[in-house]
């Protein structure tokens, strides 16, 4: 039986994947006191469940990178969500901290492999010149589970008890991996070349300039960004004055402006380049650290300068992802995405780490240091924008040194209504069907 899938119905399907993933990560922290107080679990102890993810995470993106290449990206998008599903539901029936944490293993490894699978997707069927639109678009997750998902995650724990949420999102997510089975096409262009010499493991990957140029410029973003992120709402609350009651509203606000702002952020990736984007991105972001954290006015304007935060954040993590799916080949891009995923894993942990040694806790809750903390995330972030400029400068040569790579094809695209037809081998076709061995691109 053949399918056909448009591309925008492709990321629609690859964007509800990342917001449940996204979902299942960020919900858990805002309920920890509900469970923590059901459970018995001191308040102290809350850290731990976040941890774990986090480190299953990161430990299950190193098993990614020696074997997700070697099978169909469906099976492997739809094993991972099923693995996802069970961890969350697993959650809904814990009955202690152990039983938590063992959830929360479960959950992050599978959602690390999720999250790399989807960009490999993304990345196999859209081709360059449309790429950063295209991951803008489905990075939006991020912003929409913070506006709606968490949200209503907590509104539901009010109504119905804290297991609703998990139940929910399990719910949700068995939901997306039957439709990832019955609507994606077999995913399997990119083992055709999977015997290539250059391509044969993890380290050949790391030895190779560009590759290790990304997972550094990814590196240094995410610890610039780690370093503040897990200290925002007790700097926003104690030391420039924002009401307790009114934190929801910076979320809120910042997650909107941050999903149109992925957007236009994709737009220019495409248009100007990933390296001047990011430098567009990494100007708003220093100027707004000099705002809020190193020269705060006073009185200081919070609402903007939150919303300013997350915007210059999400508007340089756009250009970043986009270069770096232009990095590898189709044969090993799950693996690239695997190690990638490990690297900011690793990279948030350090600047957390890096953030909480460093800071100190003034009476009335105020924190002590966080100037040094964003001089430190600004001299990391202005780095970000030439490592990205040597990286696309060795993509776009080994681009034009030989045949392009073609990203495997998609879809049967409709015409645009106005579009006048006088040949139709000027309008590309592309096709994606059940009995195809993988998809390509039909000129």
């Amino acid at each position: 039986m053949k399918r056909t899938l448009t591309e925008r119905r492709l990321l629609v399907l690859i964007g509800a994947v990342q917001f449940v993933n996204v979902l299942d990560f960020m919900m858990v922290m805002p309920l920890g006191p509900d469970f923590a107080q059901a459970l018995g679990i001191p308040n102290s102890r809350l850290g731990l469940v976040g941890a774990i993810y986090t480190a299953a995470a990161a430990a299950s993106g190193m098993v990614g990178a020696l074997v997700l290449d070697r099978f169909d990206r469906r099976k492997a998008l739809a094993v991972a969500l099923g693995g996802l599903v069970l961890g969350t539901a697993a959650g809904a029936f814990a009955t202690g901290l152990g039983s938590m944490l063992a959830a929360r293993l479960v959950a992050g490894a599978f959602g690390g492999p999720a999250t790399s699978l989807a960009l490999a997707i993304v990345s196999d069927v859209v081709p360059p010149e449309r790429r950063g639109r295209a991951l803008g678009s489905v990075m939006g997750a991020f912003a929409v589970a913070s506006v709606l998902g968490v949200p209503a995650g907590l509104e539901l724990a009010r109504a119905g008890g804290w297991r609703a949420p998990f139940f929910a999102v399990a719910g949700l997510g068995a939901v997306l991996a039957a439709g990832v089975i019955g609507i994606l096409p077999p995913l399997r262009g990119h083992l055709e070349a999977r015997s290539t010499p250059a391509t044969s493991g993890a380290g050949a990957l790391l030895r190779r300039p560009a590759v290790a140029l990304s997972l550094a410029g990814m590196a240094v973003l995410m610890t610039a960004q780690f370093a503040l992120v897990p200290n925002i709402a007790a700097y926003w609350q104690f030391n420039l004055g924002y009401p307790r009651e009114r934190l929801g509203l910076l979320f809120v606000v910042g997650g909107l402006v941050s999903f149109a702002v992925m957007r236009v952020a994709g737009r220019l990736a495409d248009a100007l380049g990933a390296a001047v984007t990011a430098a567009g991105g990494t100007a708003l972001f220093v100027a707004v650290l000099f705002a809020a954290f190193i020269f705060p006015v006073q009185p200081p304007p919070a609402l903007a300068l939150f919303v300013g935060f997350m915007a210059a954040s999400a508007f340089r993590m756009v250009p970043v992802q986009a270069l770096a799916t232009r990095v590898p080949g189709p044969e090993e891009r799950a693996r690239f995405m695997s190690l990638q995923s490990v690297v900011q894993h690793l990279a948030a942990a350090a600047g957390a780490l890096t953030s909480a040694s460093l800071l100190r806790e003034l009476p009335g809750g105020r924190l002590e240091r966080m100037d040094v903390i964003a001089w430190g995330s600004a001299a990391l972030a202005a780095v970000v924008p030439a490592l990205m400029w040597l990286v696309e400068s060795r993509v776009r040569r080994r681009e034009r040194g030989g045949p392009a790579r073609r990203a495997v094809q998609l879809v049967e695209l409709e015409r645009p209504p106005a579009m006048p037809v006088r040949s139709k081998a000027l309008l590309p076709v592309k096709r994606i069907s059940s009995e195809s061995r993988g998809l390509r691109w039909d000129d």
